[in-house]
């Protein structure tokens, strides 16, 4: 095939977070990059042959953050203010995944989100014999994830 150009994975060495009004600082993992569409079954009366598959809702999954423990109470605030905020408008954030090449300065691909509140944050087991890091997790439900 003359003049096809390939086209090569991309070696993400770095990935980086921005999240609106928040200096979040850098994360080790991030999960749940994944949106879905449910399926919806329809059986046709008359029509024992097949069953028709139509679409459902879409809907993304919650993305999950894990960093090492920074002293920086940043996100940590955000959490509180969600569950201080009771039947009142939470306060909702957009934001990026950015995905870094091996020099950890070329953006290779970004995933943005919007409408993100933190329904869950948690801090590591602490086991003084064994010597890891402690790490903050913080599960951010989205409306929805788009590749940028």
């Amino acid at each position: 095939m003359a003049g096809a150009s390939r086209k090569d994975h991309h070696a993400i060495g770095f990935f980086k977070v921005e999240l609106d009004g928040i200096d979040s600082g850098s994360f080790r993992k991030c999960g749940g990059l994944k949106t879905e569409t449910e399926v919806f079954e329809y059986q046709e009366g008359g029509d024992n042959e097949a069953t028709h598959k139509l679409m459902g809702p879409t809907k993304a999954s919650n993305i999950v953050l894990t960093k090492g423990y920074v002293s920086d109470p940043a996100l940590f605030k955000w959490r509180d203010e969600i569950q201080a905020s009771g039947t009142k408008a939470i306060k909702r954030r957009n934001g990026s995944i950015v995905a870094l090449g091996l020099d950890g300065k070329t953006e290779v691909g970004r995933w943005n989100f919007q409408k993100a509140w933190p329904v869950r944050w948690e801090m590591s087991e602490f086991d003084a014999s064994s010597g890891e890091a402690a790490c903050e997790i913080l599960e951010l439900a989205v409306h929805a994830v788009t590749k940028g």
